[in-house]
């Protein structure tokens, strides 16, 4: 008997899901660890957690759930939409920023097609492009940066979209307003670049990418709610575009999209500029301290623009292994094609100070 799974899109067979960042609870279980001794510093997530604000508004809503949610997203999507002067047509509301790779996927993308990133970028660029049969030109990154000169060369007349992150997850390099200006006068018309902006809220001195929609191009600017936000656990993301775009991208995605609850904390959190600025500051102390400590402690490591340090430690995986086993949850990066690395993320300061002690005493 044939089995239906034959049927199933033949450049399926080598794809791989994603694998997120190890939980709480499911280390706990495996270990028997408490899970009040464990600290995660795996999946760039906020350690002051949501905006006080945020909670209260998810609170609220929580007593209408009973209710579809505005499946427009009209009060979110305005909130934004005025935080950038934009209009309310330039924004998409999505399921975390992932949803917008996907609906850029289903909008534009065909069997055939080439889409282009750099080859330490996030894996979800290169696993999206698979699902709709279209090829990934992984573009070296010297230093770990995209090298945006090689990838415009790279362009094909099959190449589709480009995905640039900036800052880039899993390295926190970023790339500057005078590497960007030049990229963009060399991209063609058949091309999208969707810029992956979800750390951009740490940056003092972020590049301007809304110009770009501003003027009408192939752009689509990804943000999200689940890092300054720490809203990571709600899905909630979104995509600034131009409006013409954006109504294909409309069509595209799921009714319902974002829930009620989602949208409320959203629209609070975004509000509330203290608390961004507080994750902020405790960021940049905690990105000052592991730069340092992995100075005094004779380790390469990537200088981070981002919320999180990626640092060369030998054998990545046993690594990762011996700190689950204290408690202590990484990010091995052999996904990456980085073996011989691991990501960790800023926590609150006794987070931090935890995980270079445990660090060292397995390095030792």
């Amino acid at each position: 008997m044939s089995s239906i799974v034959n049927e199933a899109h033949p450049w399926l067979e080598n794809l791989v899901a994603y694998d997120p960042g190890k939980p709480i609870d499911e280390t706990a279980r495996e270990l028997g660890l408490d899970p009040a001794d464990i600290i995660k510093i795996a999946s760039n997530e906020n350690p002051l957690g949501p905006s006080p604000k945020a909670i209260e508004a998810m609170k609220e809503a929580a007593e209408g759930v009973n209710i579809y949610p505005d499946g427009g997203g009209y009060k979110l999507r305005t909130a934004i939409a005025e935080t950038f002067g934009l209009g309310r047509e330039n924004i998409v509301i999505s399921n975390g920023s992932n949803e917008i790779i996907e609906l850029v996927g289903h909008g534009f993308l065909n069997p055939g097609d080439n889409v282009i990133a750099a080859e330490h970028a996030f894996v979800v660029y290169k696993l999206m492009a698979t699902l709709f049969g279209a090829e990934t030109i992984e573009v070296p990154d010297p230093g770990f940066v995209h090298d945006l000169d090689a990838m415009a060369a790279a362009i094909t007349p099959k190449t589709r979209k480009i995905f640039i992150a900036n800052p880039n997850n899993p390295t926190g390099t970023l790339v500057d307003q005078e590497a960007i200006d030049r990229f963009m006068d060399k991209v063609p018309d058949h091309v999208m670049v969707i810029f992956d902006e979800a750390y951009h809220e740490f940056l003092h001195d972020a590049p301007d990418t809304l110009k770009y929609v501003r003027e009408g191009r192939n752009v689509v600017i990804m943000r999200t709610f689940s890092k300054i936000q720490g809203l990571a656990g709600l899905r909630i993301g979104y995509g600034i575009t131009t409006p013409e775009i954006a109504e294909v991208l409309h069509k595209c995605r799921q009714p319902f999209n974002t829930n009620s609850i989602a949208q409320a904390g959203a629209i609070a959190g975004l509000a509330d500029a203290d608390h961004q600025a507080r994750t902020r500051d405790l960021n940049d102390e905690g990105l000052a301290f592991y730069h340092a400590a992995f100075e005094e402690m004779g380790l390469e490591y990537v200088p981070s623009f981002a919320n999180f340090v990626l640092v060369k430690v030998g054998d990545g995986d046993a690594v990762f292994s011996a700190m689950l086993k204290r408690g202590v949850i990484i990010r091995a990066m052999r996904s990456y094609k980085l073996p011989e690395w691991v990501r960790i993320s800023v926590g609150t300061m006794p987070q931090n100070e935890r995980c270079i002690a445990t660090l060292k005493e397995i390095l030792a």
